[in-house]
């Protein structure tokens, strides 16, 4: 079966976005506790130095606007330079919009757009040259079961994630082809600021739950990494959604349906970086 090798992390280099609160601040821990080193990268400097402070062998500090391409070209020429080469490329940036569509603006769909789907894939597309000399080397997407099946007041977020998802699944023979694994973790709610925003008075009712932890996720995706296991659904909450979108879709829309009044009439933006 393809993409069942094991990868020893220790002593690989990579590449991680979204480092400053959430999956992402859980990832560089767990992959540093690992011996990976990375470069990691968000709009908040102070977090990051903050972090890497945690893990000063393995944690490397640089800010920036992952949306910027002379940011995306910078950061891959300072990774290259610093780690002696990139054999992890791990997008964890993104954003969320929750909201009626009639009321979204186009300036948020786009940047929900911009952030979850173009500047991963424009990453990668800038650090193939570099990981195809890696050891090992590996692309890791984080993707939501939205993804999967949308539900209402989701329009932008699930729109960019089942693009990214279709992005997935038509890159990966091509950089398998260059002896680069693409993996995607499809997650479903998690505890992070990213969520904490969306719930402070703008989630509908309906798509409350109790969210597994950053911790848990990241434990999830590591070991999807470590095992070469190209699709990784973190919790049984989000693996029982993924299997009732596949086999019993309308199950999930006669639930909305009957739960329909709790929509909100008002829309937010949450992003974490």
């Amino acid at each position: 079966m393809l993409f069942t090798k094991v990868r020893n992390l220790s002593g690989q280099r990579g590449i991680l976005t979204g480092a400053t609160s959430g999956v992402g601040r859980a990832l560089a821990r767990s992959l540093a506790e690992r011996g990976v080193r990375l470069v990691i990268t968000g709009r908040r400097n102070a977090r990051l130095v903050d972090l890497a402070s945690e893990y000063p062998d393995f944690l490397v500090p640089f800010s920036g606007d992952i949306t910027d391409s002379l940011f995306q070209e910078e950061l891959v020429r300072y990774s290259t330079a610093e780690l002696g080469g990139i054999d992890l490329l791990i997008t964890a940036a993104g954003a969320g919009a929750v909201g009626p569509f009639f009321k979204s603006s186009t300036e948020t769909m786009r940047k929900v757009f911009e952030i979850d789907f173009f500047s991963p894939i424009q990453l990668v597309q800038k650090t193939l040259p570099q990981l195809i000399n890696g050891r090992t080397p590996a692309v890791v997407f984080i993707g939501s079961i939205l993804g999967n099946h949308p539900l209402p007041l989701h329009s932008a977020y699930a729109a960019a994630k089942a693009a990214l998802h279709g992005f997935v699944g038509a890159v990966r023979p091509e950089l398998v082809s260059y002896g680069v694994d693409v993996n995607v973790a499809v997650l479903g709610p998690t505890q992070s600021e990213f969520w904490d925003n969306l719930i402070s008075g703008e989630r509908a009712d309906w798509s409350q739950g109790r969210p597994l932890s950053a911790e848990i996720t990241a434990a999830a995706i590591v070991s999807g990494l470590e095992r070469g296991v190209p699709v990784v659904i973190p919790g049984w909450r989000a693996k029982s959604y993924i299997l009732l979108a596949r086999f019993f879709p309308s199950l999930i829309d006669r639930f909305v349906c009957w739960k329909r009044r709790s929509i909100a009439e008002h829309q937010s933006f949450a992003e974490h970086e």
